[in-house]
Order: structure tokens, then sequence, then C-alpha cells
């Protein structure tokens, strides 16, 4: 899954979402100087990748985009399913999604000093284009994709990918949907689970 989805399924625990956003900075177990709820954070987002690679909703999705992706349609697919959790927030949570992406944005500043280079460095561009807030908008999903296709020098095409998303928009949809009631039970049985060890 991609940010939006990490945040939100920290359960609004301060460290549990400082570990679930920094994980995929944090390199194999170099995690043990951290607060033990930022490492269950960090555990947690990983279980949450796992799982969702292996989902078979998520194996249909991908096969819904054009092969031309390859190898990166899996980041695309959690950017779509952001999009589609932005999108219907309010079915998710009772706190807007504008006063959620900035609780967010004010918890990572007052932490800064802990983050890893990666995600200081990310955090301005973050704030700056409000991406969790505007997921929720095609041309939001169109910034974040042409990001990412700059930064794989144009070679995964990711910028074309907002061509499938309005193709098949209710498709993805029902597969988010279907997908994330699974993902949230997961990813709530295993907070339980870190926070008894």
């Amino acid at each position: 899954m991609n940010f939006l989805a990490h945040i939100y399924l920290s359960n609004n625990i301060p460290n549990i979402i400082i570990g679930n956003f920094i994980a995929d900075h944090i390199p194999g177990n170099h995690f043990t100087h951290f607060h033990p709820e930022i490492q269950k954070g960090i555990l947690l987002h990983r279980e949450i990748d796992t799982f969702t690679d292996a989902h078979s909703i998520v194996r249909k999705s991908k096969r819904r985009l054009h092969p031309r992706y390859r190898h990166y349609k899996g980041v695309i697919i959690d950017i779509f399913y952001d999009h589609y959790l932005a999108k219907n927030w309010a079915n998710y949570s009772t706190i807007p999604l504008a006063d959620f992406a900035q609780s967010f944005y004010d918890l990572l500043e007052d932490n800064f000093e802990i983050l890893p280079d990666k995600t200081k460095h990310l955090l301005p561009y973050l704030i700056e284009y409000n991406w969790l807030y505007n997921y929720q908008y095609i041309e939001g999903i169109q910034k974040v994709l042409n990001g990412m296709n700059n930064r794989t020098k144009q070679k995964s095409q990711m910028n074309l990918a907002v061509e499938d998303l309005r193709n098949l928009h209710s498709e993805f949809e029902e597969d988010f949907t279907v997908f994330f009631e699974d993902l949230r039970n997961f990813s709530n049985q295993k907070l339980l689970e870190l926070n008894q060890t």
C-alpha cells in the first residue's frame, strides 16, 4: 500500500504512524535504536506489504493494467488504492481528510530529527504539494505518477497510468473496496499481536 493507507492503518497512534511511514527507508533490521512503538510501526508496515503483494484481488488489479508497466504495476496499484481511500475517505474516518493530513505533517515535523535522511528529503514535497489530501483527485494522482516516472528516468511509463485509471475506474474501485476491508481486518489483528509482544 501507499502512504495514506499505511498512515490510516496505524490507528492514530503517533509512534506507530511514524514507524509505518518511514519503514521503506529503513534497511533490514536497522531500527532497534527507535522507540519500541516506532519499531512496531515498521514491522506493521512490512506485514501490510507482504499481505498486499500476496492478495488475489491486488493481483487481479495488476492484471488490469497495461503490460507496458512491467514490474512497476505493484507501485501503480498502491497509488491507485490510495486514490480510492482518499476519494471515499468519509466511509473510513470521521476525521476530515484535510485535518488528518495536516495532523500527519505536523507529527513528522515535530519528530524531524529522528527521521531517516530519505524521509527528511521527501517531507517538504509531501507537505508543499499536500499529497495525502490531493490523492482524492485524478490530477493529484497524475502529479504523483509523473514524479515516479521521472525518478525511474522515464523507464516505468507510470505517467501514462492515469489512462488505465480513467478507463477502468469503477473496476479498480471495486477491487479496492473489497481488498481494503480484508486489509483493515488483517492490520488490526497484526497491531494487536505486535502490542502483545
